[in-house]
């Protein structure tokens, strides 16, 4: 990837007909940045409405690649976000990237193109600003929407009118990574789309029959690559005096806490599988919880809950007072959970006072799918792992906002009376939705794995690069055709 220059250059571009107009010229100020209407009289609201803005970024994603300037923030850890900046700037792109501490500057080779941001998290929305204004940024590329430095783009995209490309984790995993524009999972446009008009954008397409996964993809390299992330922000971090981890623990026990889980991953691992083995064995009827990271992005943004273990409290209480007696409970926890907050010990305290111990067991990470055979159903706040619980016809509640939460598809029941007598969902409706997201934002391939990161790279920057966004072009009748990845590990 070549360097690039880093002049401002004045925001106007001529694509055929097409003109980017220069009617809002940019001004940028320390604590905002606003579009200035020439037109409009002194002291009036001179902010660009959503409408214009919306109009400005529908007309930046018409613009061939040589005009468009793209920054990138923090991505997944390891290369996959430096492989997308040199596959744009192939494409004739000018492409730079942001990085908040040494593990996201080793994971960039072009240090030509490569931005510093050394101060705290109040320096950032300045800095953005700066940023912006000086290289001409035309789109903003991240991994989740909701962190602290992520939140504060996305928001200056839709204000400013600013293509927003945000990756995410598969809606659809393990084989999967999602793509959307302005937002995921809460701020997805998935949001507002009723079933029934996903049935009318897929129009005589036929989804392929695929049948639920396995196994759970990339989860070795993942672990490794965090590790590796974790560990050049521990010891290589002196340029970033200002860096503050979105955790709320520090980056020397976040690194203990990967390296751990990594080097106590084939102990982990035979525990799991005699926990697993009860479960499977036992010829008890039993509801599966999803857990998730305390810390995770969809879980502190999107939820009604401070802390997994308020959710586990109220799911307890709950199996208490509605579930049959000779039912069973199966607490799965996530696989990248690392024991930070003690879940497990919460889980068993709770069970002892409401007299369940014998009702209700503990699954460390290991193998979903074994698990959400057996179960008669499966509860979680808004964990993606509850599509494969849907894909199987599982009926699911789900405690918090979630892209999933759709009528016919999750249950609107109360949690006692879900837990007593579950309502199983609409089978066509889920087919029909997880049809229009394997048809629009869900890329076959991954993040970490190097065959599977392949798999995901010979689609994106085609689809950054459209004119529409995948719900948008599938609406359309535009969405392209993508082979889906077999059921196999690397």
């Amino acid at each position: 990837m070549g360097q690039f220059v880093s002049k401002s250059v004045p925001f106007i571009a001529n694509c055929g007909k097409m003109r980017l107009a220069a009617a809002h010229p940019l001004v940028i100020r320390p604590d905002q940045v606003t579009f200035v209407n020439p037109e409009m009289p002194s002291g009036a609201d001179n902010r660009t409405s959503p409408s214009a803005a919306e109009a400005r970024a529908a007309e930046i994603a018409l613009l061939p690649p040589f005009g468009r300037v793209f920054l990138l923030l923090q991505g997944p850890h390891g290369p996959f976000f430096n492989r997308v900046g040199q596959l744009l700037s192939d494409a004739g792109a000018r492409v730079w990237r942001v990085g908040f501490n040494a593990g996201d500057e080793h994971f960039w080779t072009d240090k030509g193109s490569f931005i510093a941001h050394e101060g705290g998290p109040e320096d950032w929305p300045a800095h953005l600003a700066r940023l912006i204004e000086d290289k001409g940024v035309t789109d903003i590329v991240l991994y989740g929407d909701v962190r602290p430095v992520h939140a504060a783009a996305r928001e200056a995209a839709a204000r400013l009118g600013l293509v927003l490309h945000v990756f995410e984790e598969g809606y659809l995993r393990p084989f999967w990574i999602t793509y959307e524009r302005g937002g995921s999972n809460g701020h997805s446009r998935l949001m507002d789309i009723p079933v029934k008009e996903m049935r009318k954008a897929l129009r005589s397409r036929i989804g392929e029959l695929h049948r639920p996964p396995a196994h759970w993809g990339d989860m070795r390299q993942h672990k490794f690559y965090g590790a590796l992330y974790h560990f050049f922000v521990l010891v290589a971090n002196r340029r970033y005096l200002g860096y503050r981890t979105h955790r709320d623990i520090s980056v020397l026990t976040e690194f203990r806490l990967h390296l751990r889980r990594f080097l106590l991953s084939p102990f982990n691992a035979i525990i799991q599988r005699r926990e697993a083995a009860v479960v499977q064995k036992g010829g008890f009827p039993y509801v599966l919880v999803l857990m998730q990271l305390e810390h995770d992005a969809s879980f502190v943004a999107h939820s009604p809950y401070d802390r997994m273990a308020d959710f586990t409290a109220e799911v307890l209480e709950a199996f208490a007072k509605g579930s049959p007696r000779h039912h069973r409970i199966v607490f799965k926890a996530h696989p990248l959970e690392d024991g930070r907050g003690d879940i497990r010990s919460a889980i068993a305290r709770q069970a002892k006072a409401l007299g369940l111990s014998d009702r209700v067991h503990f699954v460390r990470g290991g193998k979903l799918a074994r698990l959400l055979t057996q179960a008669h159903s499966a509860v979680t706040v808004n964990s993606t792992a509850a599509q494969q619980a849907l894909w199987r016809g599982l009926p699911v509640k789900a405690m918090g906002r979630t892209v999933y939460d759709k009528p016919g598809l999750v249950s609107d029941q109360p949690l006692a009376e879900f837990l007593a007598d579950p309502q199983r969902p609409n089978g066509v409706a889920y087919r029909r939705y997880r049809d229009f997201l394997l048809e629009s934002s869900q890329i076959p391939g991954g993040f970490y794995a190097s065959r599977s990161r392949a798999h995901a790279l010979r689609l994106v920057v085609d689809m950054m690069l459209a004119s529409e966004d995948p719900y948008s072009a599938l609406f359309a009748g535009k969405g392209k055709h993508r082979q889906q990845m077999d059921d196999e590990r690397d």
